[in-house]
């Protein structure tokens, strides 16, 4: 990355400004403006996460909310009701609360002598959200909203229910906000008050995952602040982007395809990263690009930034399977509009391990007595899954597929013999049966090298009781044939000539996803069964020049340095005379010393996710965080540690809340809950 100095505005920052909510709670916020908006009031931009601006954001934020300050708008970064150093208790994810507070936010700042009235907000995930959900409140400021990394369907394409099967990453993001969300205020921005404001937090709080799992359909839970339930409720252009790499691949597109607003999408190679923070790389100059947007929506700036394709996406070519990479090779291409013309849906016919080619038109040979094929999934079927959502660090990404494959139904087709690209959301169509009321079904697409290593490309999961419906789930009736649609995540993917494309269909996807009740039985019946690829052909033009977007670049981050060094890990165990198989990830940042502020802030979350044999009832998952925060003799401590466990009908949750001023523990709390199990 480019750091940057000499920006068009000098410009000042004010590290607390409290913005007074209509019930009384006080919020923190962080401004950059430019010096001259004491007297030339301008546009502001709002960024509304719960991840505290003070410490554990501040290098991230002065790296691109002094740049866009410094391109002439008011940038303001404010900690969510409950979290940094703002006053209350954050309850749970996006409540009306929340939004009704960003609504206040907004009007406060567009009342100020130094703006000009006009509003925007930006983010990424928990930012994006919160632009896009408030986006559709309407507000009177907001003229333009910029997202990276986010959805539009909270049940569904979130870290939840993916098809309708629960993901482990429900528990692990539960676990990060138990330990945000417990976390003390500043002393030296909110003085004396800080332990009364900590006590409240801890006293109030209790662990996200019980929530999450209270609500196992998709009801007015999930349905709130889904604006995939009203598309039109958003007025205001919208510039989204996000990463195949990221868990968050699928809702840019759907935004480009049922918006009816100005709109432009960016999908790159990463993974739950800022573009210009973009890893696997290459990263972009995307401040260059959300700049030229703001000065467009928010200045009337006439600069040409709605010209060109409404997509731009990195396609990928064909790479070796690995856990993490630097780079992804590939190309930009754009297309004008979403569904795209380009692109044509192909079905392949699945019979006896083979994917068939393309039938000659959509229907052909789905003969209804084809023969089934079956398969039993062991509970290591998904050791090598990787995250729902990479983060590049620890390396996240799934490994070589070739021994899940082993536990699951396979269809090869032949080698390719010349080049094939899918761009958009590859399905699977399934005439099935199986053998218990509750199954899920892992599909998964691969490349296939001539080595025969397997490089994922895509997967999706279905819970099949969510089959018709994920509002009212069914039971399946054993041995029973039905239906069954699959969609995969979007991705733009290269074939080269000589791989083989691969499908393989797993009962089970431990430990990304929670296994059903018991093991499964899965008849595919073949000719029936189909493939459908999104295929853009390879002549198609690009519609954009070979390097489409500038150097990434930003103004200097902020002074720290490292006091305990960080510590990642990523450790698939086996154990064959017991049985018992386990991942254990560890991500610790260290401790680090933020200079100016004379604060040393550590870091340490661990996961562990564990089976026995092929004991469907055995899988338990664990999140554990230590947060820490030291400052001459304030010297603070959060441990939050949360368990997920179950039997045939039910899940298990025990947690406990620790506090600690030095060594002595303050305040200390235990959750032994349980919650039915749902068709889940």
């Amino acid at each position: 990355m480019r750091y940057v100095t000499n920006l068009p505005y000098a410009t000042k920052e004010e590290e607390h400004v409290t913005i007074p909510m209509s019930d009384g709670i006080r919020l923190s916020a962080h401004i950059w403006r430019p010096t001259s908006s004491d007297h030339e009031p301008v546009p502001a931009v709002l960024e509304y996460i719960p991840y505290r601006k003070r410490d554990l954001t501040a290098v991230r934020d002065s790296i691109h909310h002094p740049y866009i300050a410094g391109h002439g708008y008011a940038c303001v970064r404010v900690d969510l009701r409950g979290t940094g150093d703002s006053e209350g208790v954050l309850r749970d994810e996006y409540l009306e609360r929340e939004q009704a507070d960003a609504e206040e936010v907004l009007a406060w700042l567009a009342e100020q002598p130094w703006c000009d009235g006009g509003t925007g907000m930006m983010g990424i995930s928990w930012g994006a959200f919160a632009a896009l959900q408030v986006a559709a409140r309407r507000p009177p400021s907001l003229k333009a909203i910029v997202i990276a990394s986010f959805t539009d369907d909270r049940h569904a394409d979130d870290m939840h229910y993916m098809g309708g099967a629960l993901l482990s990453d429900n528990l692990a993001e539960a676990g990060t906000m138990f330990a945000y969300g417990t976390c003390p205020p500043d002393p030296a921005v909110v003085g004396d008050r800080w332990r009364e404001m900590w006590r409240e937090r801890l006293e109030h709080t209790e662990p996200w995952v019980l929530p999450w799992l209270r609500h196992q359909r998709r009801d007015d839970y999930w349905r709130h602040a889904s604006v995939c339930e009203d598309y039109k409720s958003v007025r205001c252009p919208v510039l989204a982007s996000s990463g195949w790499a990221d868990g968050y691949s699928n809702a840019v597109t759907r935004l480009l395809g049922n918006l009816d607003v100005p709109r432009k999408g960016l999908i790159g190679p990463w993974s739950h990263k800022f573009p210009h923070l973009g890893e696997p790389g290459p990263a972009i100059g995307y401040l260059q690009e959300v700049v030229r947007w703001w000065d467009h929506w928010l200045k009337d700036v006439d600069n040409g930034v709605m010209d060109g394709p409404m997509l731009r996406t990195w396609m990928q070519d064909s790479v070796p399977p690995s856990t993490s990479y630097e780079e992804r090779p590939g190309r930009w291409v754009g297309e004008p509009e979403w569904p795209s013309p380009h692109i044509r849906p192909v079905i392949h016919p699945l019979t006896r391990h083979r994917i068939e080619p393309a039938q000659a038109a959509p229907g052909a040979g789905r003969a209804p007595d084809g023969d089934a094929m079956t398969v039993r999934s062991p509970l290591s079927v998904g050791q090598f899954a990787g995250k729902w959502a990479s983060y590049n660090a620890p390396p996240d990404l799934p490994y070589d597929q070739r021994e899940e494959d082993g536990g699951s139904l396979v269809f090869d087709s032949e080698p390719l013999t010349e080049r094939l690209e899918i761009l958009g959301s590859p399905s699977v169509e399934l005439d099935l049966s199986v053998s218990e009321p509750v199954a899920m079904v892992a599909a998964r697409l691969s490349d296939v090298s001539p080595d025969g290593a397997a490089t994922r490309v895509s997967y999706g999961l279905l819970n099949l009781t969510r089959r018709d419906s994920t509002q009212s789930p069914e039971p399946l009736e054993p041995g029973r044939r039905c239906r069954a649609t699959i969609p995969l995540n979007g991705v733009a993917q290269a074939f080269p000539p000589g791989h083989r494309i691969r499908l393989s269909l797993s009962t089970s996807y431990w430990p990304l996803a929670w296994p059903p009740p018991k093991p499964t039985l899965l008849g595919v019946h073949e000719h029936s069964s189909t493939l459908t690829l999104p295929v853009r052909p390879v002549d198609e033009p690009d519609d954009l020049p070979p390097s489409p977007f500038e150097e990434p670049e930003g103004t200097p981050p902020l002074a720290t340095h490292q006091v305990t060094p960080p510590d990642e890990r990523w450790e698939v165990k086996r154990d064959l005379v017991g049985y018992h198989s386990e991942l254990e990830i560890v991500k610790d940042r260290g401790t680090v010393r933020f200079d100016g502020i004379d604060l040393e802030a550590g870091r340490r979350a661990y996961e562990r996710y564990a089976s026995i044999a092929d004991d469907f009832t055995s899988v338990t998952g664990e999140s554990t965080w230590t947060m820490s925060f030291r400052r001459g003799d304030w010297d603070v401590r959060v441990v939050t540690h949360t368990e997920l466990s179950c039997d045939q009908e039910t899940f298990f949750v025990d947690a406990t809340l620790d506090a600690y001023e030095a060594d002595r523990r303050v305040f200390s709390r235990t959750w032994n809950e349980r919650v039915p199990r749902d068709l889940l």
